[in-house]
């Protein structure tokens, strides 16, 4: 495989798009002739431009999968310690194929320390499957809601993120990323996590109500990625739901992979990219090593604005941000 093979995406072909309905547009109608009946629109105008929101955008939605068992091996390269992941998700794609089925992937809890590319795999994975991505960060969580919306007689009340990724979105099968889920705020006085319990589950996810909407929603399509740095706070019912994957960070070899595959997909994003060495140097890389995935990218773009700066087109370690207060580093395995 040729080095510049793992700057693209993996090639897919175009995948495959069913429709699927996400609510009943009947069900929208018929609370919304009920808000006009009860001479309560201008109380309820939020509710009223969500419901009439609704049926402008009609409930058809995109339920998409690859068109065939993709070339997974630059994910592989990219994110050489999610490997036992990446196998999980092959497997789903691969059940998936050869059929009218959608494509169903079983929850997902990565577990690790920070840093190790644990939300970069997410957005991997929903560019792997051609669909679209929502980060739920619940560690700035401080109420349940966010997830499944709050109630419209509250001030300032709307929809929640699934219902936004859903009926908003273009998709029925989006990725949403549950950031951090081992922060959530569980002396909140409402549960954040209490939406996962049903949602979690293929068949009750089906029939999901948002608090706000009070519409049932189709959310069992959602592929679930949630994130951790350890289990302890993490309620057992929920565990129980997901596929557990342990992320341990990369070996020392495999983030100078990560770094260099970062190199060549800035250069890739920007024009002024073309100028520049096709390749780092090997001191280069590893001064990059020792960061997290996750702070590469930053250090890469502060050392090509240094280059050039110094009226230069090759990255030197000089170019590399210094090690300070805040900057992650990231220990490795042997």
């Amino acid at each position: 495989m040729s080095s510049r093979s793992l700057v693209a995406s993996p090639p897919l072909g175009l995948p495959i798009a069913q429709m699927r309905s996400v609510f009943s547009a009947d069900d929208v109608e018929r609370k919304l002739a009920k808000l006009q009946a009860s001479g309560n629109e201008r109380e309820y105008e939020s509710l009223r431009n969500t419901w009439q929101r609704m049926l402008e955008r009609g409930p058809q939605r995109f339920a998409v999968k690859p068109s065939g068992v993709p070339d997974m091996a630059p994910l592989y390269d990219l994110l050489p310690n999610f490997g036992e992941v990446l196998d999980d998700v092959k497997r789903h794609v691969a059940l998936s194929q050869d059929s009218r089925d959608s494509l169903e992937v079983t929850p997902i809890l990565l577990l690790g320390p920070p840093g190790v590319g644990k939300t970069h795999f997410a957005r991997q994975l929903a560019d792997l499957l051609g669909t679209s991505m929502s980060l739920v960060p619940m560690s700035s969580m401080t109420a349940g809601w966010l997830l499944s919306g709050s109630s419209s007689q509250w001030k300032g009340a709307k929809p929640g993120k699934v219902f936004e990724a859903l009926v908003d979105g273009q998709y029925a099968n989006p990725v949403i990323v549950v950031d951090e889920i081992d922060k959530a705020n569980a002396d909140a006085q409402y549960d954040p996590l209490g939406a996962l319990y049903s949602l979690l589950e293929h068949d009750t996810a089906q029939n999901f109500v948002d608090e706000f909407a009070e519409v049932p929603i189709d959310a069992s399509q959602v592929i679930w990625v949630t994130t951790a740095n350890n289990e302890r706070s993490i309620p057992e019912p929920i565990m129980n739901r997901m596929n557990v994957f342990e992320i341990a960070p990369p070996t020392l070899e495999a983030a100078r992979k990560i770094a260099a595959h970062l190199y060549r997909g800035i250069l890739g994003e920007h024009d002024w990219g073309q100028r520049f060495d096709p390749e780092p140097a090997d001191d280069v890389l590893d001064q990059l090593a020792v960061l997290a995935p996750r702070d590469m990218r930053r250090a890469l773009v502060t050392a090509f604005g240094n280059a050039r700066l110094d009226n230069r087109y090759r990255v030197e370690p000089d170019d590399l941000p210094r090690a300070g207060a805040g900057k992650t580093r990231i220990g490795f395995l042997q």
